[in-house]
C-alpha cells in the first residue's frame, strides 16, 4: 500500500464518521474503518471487509489500552510526546497486517528489552560527558590561579607564602569533586602546616582583599563533603571565609499557600470499611465533620446556611457552642451568642474551626463504592492471582491504590495481566495495583500475576485507599448570612471523601 493511498483512506475517514456511539465501524466500498473515540481524538484501524470484525475490535481495544498505558495525557500534545513508544507498542501487535497473540504486559515488556547498541552509545556518550568535565576543572583551576596571581601582585598586602600556597590548594580542592587532596594521611598534614602559618596572622584585624579568598568560588563545579569541613575548620579559627552561596531549592519554594477567599468551609468524610473475602461485608462506617476557615476578623460574625441532603441514616451533631435550635429549624450553623465572633485567622485552628459532625453505618452491600475480588488458584509449582474491583456508579475515585500482601519472594511477581499500573515493594512483600481514575469508562478491572505456590490466605487482608469529591451526606453550602448586615461574604466549598480504614479480610 502506498503512502498516498494510506493518506486519502485517513483523510476520507472524517468525512463518514458519526457521532454518539462509544464503538463502532464505518463500511466503505473495499476498505472498513473501525473506531474508537478517546476524549477528543479517535484511534483508528483500517482493514478490508474480509476480516473479523470480534477479531478487529478485541485488536483495537488493545490498541487502546497501550495508548493510556504510554501517553501521559489523552490529548494531542501528550500523544505526540510518546509518538515513539506508541508505534513501537503498536508494532508489536500488529505485524504484516495481523494481529499477534500478545497481552499489554507483554509488549510492555519487549518495548523495554535492552539493546546492545543503546547501551553502547549511551557509554560513548557518557564519556563524552566525563571528559568535557575533566577539561572544565582544569580551565577553572587555571582561570582560579590567574586571579590569585592578579590579586598578589596589584594589591599585595600581608600574605605569607604559608598562606598563598593555602589559597592556591584550596582553589585546587574547591573545583575537585573527588577531593584527592584529602585521600591520605601525607596530604592533609601538608595542609595543616599551611595552615598553621596562615592562621598566625591577629585574629582582630578584619583581612584586606588582597589576602581574602578570591570570589572566584562561584565558579566551583563541585564541593565535597570534607573541602567543607575544611572550610568549617578556617571559620572556627576566626578567619573570613568569602563563599558565593547558592540558594537550595528547597527555599525557593514557597509554603502551602493558605485560602485565597475570605471563608472557606471544608466538608470531609472518612471511611471505614471491612469487607468479606467470599462476599458480603463486616463494617461499614462514614464519619464526616464540616469544618470554617475565616481569614478576616470583619468576616467573623456569620451564620451558614446548609442542605443536607436528606438522608435519613445519617446522624448530624452540632458543636456544643452552636446553636442546636437554630439548625434543627432552618439547617443554619450559628453561635448560641450571636455576638460573638467565630475565630479567625492565625488564632484559629489551621484546619478550621468544626461546626458538624456526622455519621452513618450500614449492612447495605450497595454503599460500598469499590468491592475486590481475589481468586488465587494453586497449579503445579505456581499460585495463579487473579484480582477484579468493581466500582459504583456512585462516585469517580482518583488516586486508587489495592495493596496485596504476598509470600515472601526471591524475585518480582510475574504480572500477566492489568488494568492500570502496578508496583512492588520487596521490603515489605506487598504488590500495589494502582489507577489513576476510576469513572464511567473503567467502572471495573482486573489483574492477574503469578508467585510460588502459597496458601490463599496469605493475600489478605487486602488493603485499599482512593479519594473523592462527592460524600455521601451530599451536604452543600447554600449561603453564608452576615450578622451586621450588608454584602454576603465570598466563601468558598471544598469536599473531600477519604478513606480511614479500608480492607478485605
Amino acid at each position: 500500500m502506498t503512502r498516498i493511498r494510506i493518506e486519502g483512506l485517513l483523510a476520507a475517514f472524517p468525512k463518514l464518521v458519526g457521532t454518539g456511539k462509544q464503538h463502532t465501524y464505518v463500511e466503505t466500498e473495499n476498505v472498513r474503518y473501525v473506531y474508537q473515540p478517546i476524549e477528543a481524538l479517535y484511534l483508528l484501524l483500517v482493514t478490508n471487509k474480509q476480516s473479523n470484525i470480534l477479531e478487529d475490535l478485541e485488536t483495537l481495544r488493545l490498541l487502546s489500552k497501550l495508548v493510556t498505558e504510554y501517553s501521559y495525557s489523552l490529548d494531542e500534545e501528550g500523544i505526540g510526546k510518546t509518538a515513539f513508544e506508541l508505534i513501537f507498542a503498536f508494532d508489536e501487535v500488529i505485524c504484516l497486517g495481523h494481529k499477534e497473540n500478545v497481552t499489554v504486559a507483554q509488549v510492555k515488556q519487549y518495548c523495554e528489552m535492552e539493546s546492545h547498541e543503546e547501551k553502547l552509545h549511551k557509554l560513548v556518550l557518557q564519556s563524552k560527558i566525563n571528559e568535557t568535565k575533566d577539561v572544565m576543572k582544569r580551565k577553572a583551576s587555571e582561570i582560579d590561579k590567574s586571579k590569585i596571581d592578579k590579586n598578589r601582585s596589584e594589591k599585595g598586602g600581608f600574605m605569607s607564602m604559608g598562606s598563598g600556597r593555602i589559597e592556591t590548594s584550596f582553589s585546587e580542592l574547591s573545583i575537585s569533586s573527588s577531593a584527592s587532596g584529602f585521600g591520605s594521611g601525607s596530604g592533609f598534614g601538608g595542609i595543616t602546616t599551611d595552615l598553621d602559618a596562615f592562621s598566625t596572622k591577629p585574629k582582630g584585624r578584619q583581612p584586606s582583599a588582597a589576602n581574602a579568598p578570591p570570589k572566584g568560588f562561584g565558579m566551583q563545579l563541585g564541593k565535597s563533603q570534607k573541602t567543607n569541613q575544611f572550610l568549617e575548620s578556617l571559620k572556627a579559627e576566626g578567619e573570613l571565609i568569602v563563599e558565593d552561596l547558592q540558594p537550595k531549592v528547597g527555599q525557593s519554594r514557597v509554603a502551602a499557600a493558605p485560602p485565597t477567599d475570605p471563608i472557606t468551609l471544608t466538608a470531609e468524610e472518612k471511611l471505614n470499611v471491612t469487607l468479606k473475602r467470599d462476599g458480603g461485608i463486616s463494617n461499614f462506617d462514614v464519619q464526616g465533620t464540616l469544618s470554617l476557615q475565616i481569614l478576616n476578623q470583619e468576616d467573623g460574625l456569620i451564620q451558614v446556611q446548609i442542605e443536607t441532603g436528606g438522608n435519613p441514616g445519617i446522624l448530624f451533631k452540632t458543636h456544643p457552642n452552636m446553636n442546636k435550635e437554630l439548625f434543627s429549624n432552618g439547617n443554619i450553623l450559628g453561635l448560641k451568642d450571636p455576638n460573638r465572633p467565630f475565630p479567625t485567622g492565625p488564632a484559629g485552628d489551621a484546619a478550621g474551626v468544626g461546626l458538624l459532625k456526622w455519621r452513618m453505618q450500614s449492612a447495605d452491600e450497595s454503599m460500598v463504592p469499590l468491592s475486590i475480588n481475589c481468586w488465587p488458584s494453586v497449579s503445579g509449582n505456581e499460585t495463579y492471582v487473579s484480582i477484579e474491583y468493581e466500582a459504583s456508579a456512585m462516585f469517580d475515585l482518583r488516586n486508587v491504590v489495592i495493596s496485596v500482601p504476598l509470600p515472601a519472594l526471591r524475585e518480582v511477581p510475574n504480572v500477566r495481566q492489568i488494568d492500570g499500573e502496578w508496583r512492588y515493594d520487596p521490603r515489605n512483600s506487598i504488590l500495589e495495583w494502582s489507577i489513576l481514575l476510576i469513572d464511567n469508562s473503567n467502572r471495573s478491572g482486573s489483574m492477574e500475576f503469578v508467585v510460588p505456590p502459597a496458601d490463599s490466605s496469605v493475600f489478605f487482608p487486602i488493603s485499599v485507599r482512593f479519594s473523592a469529591t462527592s460524600l455521601y451526606s451530599d451536604l452543600k453550602v447554600v449561603n453564608i448570612i452576615p450578622l451586621r448586615g450588608g454584602a454576603t461574604p465570598k466563601f468558598s466549598q471544598r469536599t473531600n471523601l477519604s478513606t480511614e480504614n479500608y480492607q478485605v479480610v
